[in-house]
């Protein structure tokens, strides 16, 4: 029989390239999102054929009613949750709307949820930044740290999930990703904006240097490994999404310059650091590895040429959008 897959988050860069992997293996898929379909360049779904989708404009905050009865009508299979109020540096200007969004929401969703028991899975996509800073790399039952509003609402939303798996034996799995990267992504993350900028000629900043270390990830590795958790995974468990390698923020530059053919200096300036930065994000994806057979296939190098593709080829619809994170409370 099909599978039917609700996404919510599905305007996202991880739900919509989500969502474009799901459709290809033939699943019936209905997303929601808060804000309208953004431009086709962002929606790797939209660059396939017409397929089984469906799109519906609704708000966790203010729609819980419909989506409630949505999920009744549809009864998905699988509803894999990549909504959240992201980034960290603003989450401190107005940290009650993360809570609200991140938390209070999340938590009237689950109470909903839990009582649906055509439900094979609930994959609650999550974020390392729970962890706080990380010394090595980490596994699944690293002890939580978090260090912004952001990473703390995050965390709480978790710690209530587990109270209900516990509880009521909701069949709930936990997704944590490495960075993401890839054709799609929204202009104010590093890779996509530092090739964008290079081709407008602005200058790329960087934050404390960018000493910081990040693991990246090719978006179409973590929809496939979000996937087979999602039919595979068990219960109850978190599971890892990563590669084996890390760099700097200021390596990646260097090395997205040196593609692209211009030299670092005249494209980079070094900024302050931003409030409550992580020295660093490595998750040890070995877990995830050994139960369910996943690997990474995309190279570092062949993934930033393929979003260097991308920026050229969407140059002129891209150059037209905002640059920087537009907070929507």
């Amino acid at each position: 029989m099909q599978e039917t897959f609700l996404v919510i988050g599905s305007n996202s860069f991880s739900g919509a390239s989500f969502v474009a992997s799901a459709l290809a293996e033939k699943a019936r898929v209905i997303g929601l999102s808060r804000s309208t379909e953004p431009d086709t360049a962002f929606l790797p779904y939209r660059w396939q054929a017409a397929s089984d989708f469906q799109f519906h404009q609704l708000d966790l905050n203010n729609d819980l009613n419909h989506i409630v009865e949505l999920v009744r009508e549809v009864k998905p299979d699988f509803v894999v949750n990549f909504a959240a109020q992201s980034m960290v540096a603003e989450s401190w200007k107005n940290p009650e709307h993360w809570f609200q969004t991140n938390v209070v929401a999340m938590v009237k969703l689950h109470e909903q949820l839990r009582r649906f028991d055509f439900l094979k899975k609930y994959v609650h996509v999550s974020t390392p930044e729970v962890y706080g800073s990380c010394s090595g790399f980490v596994k699944e039952d690293a002890p939580y740290n978090p260090t912004t509003p952001y990473a703390v609402s995050r965390a709480a939303a978790d710690m209530s999930l587990r109270s209900f798996q516990g509880a009521y034996g909701f069949p709930v799995v936990w997704t944590r990703a490495a960075n993401v990267y890839g054709p799609g992504q929204q202009l104010y993350r590093i890779i996509p904006r530092a090739m964008l900028f290079i081709r407008l000629g602005r200058k790329i900043q960087l934050h404390g240097g960018g000493v910081s270390s990040r693991s990246f990830i090719h978006i179409r590795d973590v929809s496939d490994a979000t996937l087979r958790i999602a039919r595979k995974g068990r219960v109850g468990e978190v599971y890892h999404i990563s590669t084996k390698q890390a760099i700097t923020i200021r390596a990646l530059v260097e090395m997205i310059c040196a593609r692209m053919g211009v030299a670092f200096d005249d494209h980079v300036e070094i900024v302050g650091e931003r409030l409550g930065k992580d020295a660093a994000y490595l998750l040890d994806s070995e877990k995830l590895r050994a139960e369910l057979g996943w690997q990474d296939t995309v190279s570092f190098e062949a993934g930033l040429d393929e979003v260097i593709k991308w920026v050229d080829g969407n140059l002129a619809i891209l150059s037209r959008q905002e640059f920087n994170y537009v907070h929507k409370p």
